[in-house]
């Protein structure tokens, strides 16, 4: 067992990021790293002062029975790669050339989000139900890694 390589290593950042979720259906971090150091991360969860789901809050979309991986408006919870990017510019912190680092395929909303914060790169490491991000992300050049587990 030798030295990790950093993507294997930011793989295990964000999955430990991921376990700060409140989400009862699935986990999940991100990090965006320029210059060869971390500048933000994000987990899914809901706003800033909100309750998140949980024992006493129920998951919005099991109570209205919509599947997993839907996107859907019932549900609060702002995803990682929002997170990340939101939490970069809440500290004043530029992520233009950065690399996002990401547990699933970004949905097609937050790879336009992606898009317009001059992120160049994605690093994902596994698939997600809405192909439409990865799409979005190939049609604006930017450089998309798939690293499958």
């Amino acid at each position: 067992m030798g030295r990790a390589t950093k993507i294997e290593m930011y793989k295990k950042i964000i999955d430990a990021i991921a376990s700060r979720s409140a989400c009862s259906r699935r986990k999940l971090g991100a990090i965006i790293v320029k210059d060869d150091r971390i500048v933000a991360t994000g987990y899914n969860g809901a706003p800033r002062g909100w309750e998140n789901c949980g024992d006493e809050v129920p998951c919005y979309k099991d109570k209205y029975g919509i599947p997993s991986g839907v996107i859907d408006y019932s549900c609060p919870s702002v995803h990682a790669e929002m997170n990340a990017i939101i939490n970069a510019a809440y500290h004043g912190v530029s992520i233009k050339d950065g690399t996002l680092y990401t547990q699933v395929d970004p949905c097609f909303w937050c790879a336009l989000a992606i898009v317009n914060s001059g992120i160049k790169r994605v690093v994902v490491f596994a698939d997600y139900s809405d192909k439409h991000g990865i799409e979005v992300l190939k049609k604006s050049g930017i450089d998309v890694v798939r690293v499958m587990e």
